[in-house]
Formats: C-alpha cells, structure tokens, sequence
C-alpha cells in the first residue's frame, strides 16, 4: 500500500548551502517532501546556491501577506512544522493555529546570558512560547540551557540542530590529506566577516606582532567582507567573499582554520574546517567549539578578548611540526563525525 508522502515545513529566516544540504538528506533518507519558507539572501553573504532536490521546495517569504502565508501552509497539510525562532509574529501565528495538531518545533541558537531580556522571556514564555511550541531543537548544550530556562522540558528539547554539509566535506578531506601530509601548508585561514565582533582585528594585529617579532614563511589568508577595511601587510591575503563551491581551492592550500570570534551563537563554518580536517585556534565565545574543539587535542582555545592570547596560541601552532599539525587535522576530522546530515535528519523524523 503506498501511503501518502509527508510534508515538513520550515519557516525559516535566511537559508545557506549546509541547510539545503541537510534537508536534501532528510528528503534521501525518509521520503518526505520538504517545504522552506525563507527570507531573501543577505546582501552581505551573497550566497549562490546549487538546485534542491526535487522534494524540497522553496517559497519566499516577502511574497506572502499573512492570511497568504497560514493558507499556504494549511494547504501543504504538514506532519511538523520548524520555526526559526521567535522574531516572525506571522511565522509566530502559524505554529500557535497548529500548536497540539502536530508538533511545533521552535529552533534557537541563543546563549544563556542571564540579562533582564533574557529573563523577561522566561517568565513569559510559559503564556506564549509553550502555546505555540511542544518542542524546541538548539545547536548545543549552552543554547539547551537556556531552552530549558525558558520552560521546555528534557524529553523535549534536541541537539544538534546546525549541521555542515558533512558528506561534501569529508569529501574533501580524503582529496586533500595526502597531499598535506607530503607538505603542510604553512598557511592560516579564516573565513568570515569583516566586522569588529568577528574578532577579526585581534587576529590581524596578533599574527602582525608575531612577523615583526619572528619574521616566519606562515601566512595568514582571509576570505570576507564587512564594514572593516583590510589591514594591508605582505604575509596577509584578502580574498574577498568566496562562493561555497569555491571554498576547496583555498583549504587545499590552507593548514590551520582560525576563528577568533568575540561572539558567534555557533559557527558552522568550524564544523566544516574540523570536518576537511584543519587543527583549529578557536575563541571561547564560538558555541561550535565546545562539540568540535578539545584543547591541545585538535587545536587550541583562548580567550576571545585577550590578544595576547590569541598570539601565544597562533605562536604555538607556528612551532608544531608538520607531523604534529597532521595528527590534529585527523583528530578535528573526527571530531566532526559527532554531528552529520544523517543524524540532523533523523532528528526531524523523531519530531514526527
């Protein structure tokens, strides 16, 4: 007897290639046809994307009223529906009209900082957030916490909710590491925006003071763009922002990812640099770092706000030996296995 397909319906803000991914995988694995309401691209990450499976279809957001957008998804008559966060009211309204019918899945990537907003939130999330959500589904265990402040129970909250595109970089790290392994690229890179809070600043500045202290072969790469302008010195190269499908032609001949964030909810970019099997010099501000960084196993953490600390990490980086730079890339590899496409798709079908 064929039964009829299921639907998911995801009421999303901005999508990128690692979500397209994972729902491609989701729709591979389980048979379901996936509906993806999202808001237009950033004009700040331009991101160009390949076509989606065939089972998952894309609508944009912009062109729906309200009363357009609740019979639109009472149309598509979905099994779950996954709401990105709480900032949409229409997005809001849709999960409350289903809220009990099916689940209703609120995702979240937000740390627990304990401020008067955040606590405002949990005192009234009892009356609004719980009548519209039976589920709620974070990257980590920092955003599970607040989740749980917030009035969700264990048994209803799951991990694990941002995934790279682990297949396509594994991928890469079995094209790359032999390669590597006969010669290390003396050569960090970061890859990110150009903004004050990215931490970017601190990177230039540290790696800078290590040349005129040290003059080395290391160079440092940079692929982004924001409202900093690019610090202009001989072992520092700016590439620009750079299309996902690019991406390879840098981390081949690239050795160690640098994320030196002074704030990043996740950071899924570092599951994707653990996943080609980069050792990694990550700040303690990246929520990714505590599934994908050990320290001193795979990489090193400093403190998001201490240069110092950060020239001391990339320092002792600079002094490993291509053999010991080798063992950390295979360790970040796999480290990255922990979370995959395959296991952010099963979790939506447990929803269900």
């Amino acid at each position: 007897m064929n039964l009829p397909k299921r639907n998911i319906v995801f009421l999303y803000t901005e999508i990128a290639a690692y979500f397209l991914a994972c729902c491609n995988k989701l729709a591979e694995n389980h048979g379901v046809k996936i509906h993806v309401i999202r808001y237009p691209v950033n004009n700040e990450a331009p991101f160009t994307f390949q076509e989606a499976n065939s089972h998952v279809v894309l609508y944009d957001r912009k062109k729906y009223t309200s009363q357009q957008l609740t019979e639109l998804v009472k149309n598509i008559n979905p099994s779950v529906i996954i709401c990105s966060g709480w900032i949409d009211k229409d997005y809001l309204k849709i999960c409350g009209n289903f809220y009990g019918k099916i689940p209703t899945v609120l995702t979240m990537d937000t740390h627990w900082r304990g401020d008067l907003k955040q606590r405002i939130a949990t005192i009234l999330s009892p009356f609004y957030l719980l009548k519209k959500f039976s589920h709620a589904w974070v990257p980590g265990n920092i955003q599970k916490d607040y989740a749980l402040k917030l009035g969700f129970k264990e048994e209803q909250i799951s991990k694990g909710f941002y995934s790279a595109d682990t297949g396509y970089f594994s991928r890469l790290y079995g094209v790359m590491k032999e390669e590597k392994k006969k010669k290390f690229p003396k050569r960090f890179i970061y890859v990110g925006r150009y903004y004050d809070f990215k931490g970017i600043t601190n990177l230039w500045d540290a790696f800078i003071e290590l040349q005129n202290e040290n003059p080395n072969e290391w160079e440092l790469w940079c692929l982004g763009t924001g409202s900093l302008a690019p610090v202009d010195h001989p072992k520092i190269k700016h590439f620009g922002f750079v299309q996902p499908g690019n991406l390879p032609e840098y981390a081949k001949n690239t050795g160690v990812f640098v994320m030196p964030s002074l704030f990043e909810p996740w950071g899924v970019v570092l599951h994707e640099f653990a996943a080609m099997g980069f050792p990694l010099v990550v700040s303690d501000r990246v929520g990714a770092a505590g599934v994908f960084l050990h320290d001193k196993t795979n990489g090193f953490l400093f403190e998001a706000d201490k240069k110092s600390h950060l020239k001391e990490k990339l320092k002792t980086i600079m002094q490993l030996t291509p053999e010991q730079l080798t063992l950390m890339g295979e360790e970040s590899h796999k480290l990255a296995s922990q979370i995959t496409t395959d296991t952010w798709a099963d979790v939506v079908i447990g929803f269900i």
